[in-house]
């Protein structure tokens, strides 16, 4: 529900490790009261950060106010990180004459070949490497289920849930 917190995993591992992510989580107070995209200012932030998922390719790819979020990021230079599914974002950026702001940048995203080994390629209404494509984007494609990282100006894009961390690095890296 837009606004509204994910609910949270119950379930971290318990041990140093899990218990410094649930200390830094139940710390970080913003993740507590998310606001609404239409809300989102990019100049508020030091970075924009669009997690995986199918969720991704239903709800934000169309969404008129993620797209004027991506688009006024890149525009006043703020780094965008996307990974695996949430590249698919990036399609609603699209305008009437058919043309993206992303165009001509490198990404990655989830394959085609990683759907089609996960059995989804043929279940969907649209394969993301496709649409990358067709936005005018150049794909860049890493081994399938490899950790895959291709950072173009101030765009950052991970291939699939492996690439996370090399992904939040370069992020990392851009910031400092």
């Amino acid at each position: 529900m837009p606004g509204r917190a994910a609910p949270a995993r119950t379930t971290l591992r318990r041990d140093r490790l899990g218990d410094a992510v649930a200390a830094a989580l139940e710390a970080a107070v913003e993740l507590h009261r998310p606001i609404a995209l239409e809300k989102a200012d990019p100049g508020e932030y030091a970075a924009v950060f669009y997690p995986g998922g199918h969720g991704p390719m239903e709800d934000l790819a169309p969404d008129a106010d993620s797209a004027r979020l991506l688009t006024a990021a890149i525009e006043s230079g703020t780094p965008l990180a996307l990974v695996c599914h949430g590249v698919a974002a990036l399609a609603g950026t699209m305008d009437g004459d058919g043309t993206s702001p992303f165009a001509g940048y490198r990404v990655t995203g989830f394959t085609r070949a990683e759907e089609e080994q996960a059995g989804l390629a043929d279940r969907m209404a649209w394969v993301l490497e496709d649409r990358l494509v067709a936005l005018g984007l150049r794909l860049s494609a890493g081994e399938p289920w490899a950790s895959h990282v291709v950072v173009d100006r101030t765009l950052h894009t991970g291939q699939n849930p492996a690439s996370s961390a090399s992904l939040a690095a370069a992020l990392l890296k851009t910031l400092s």
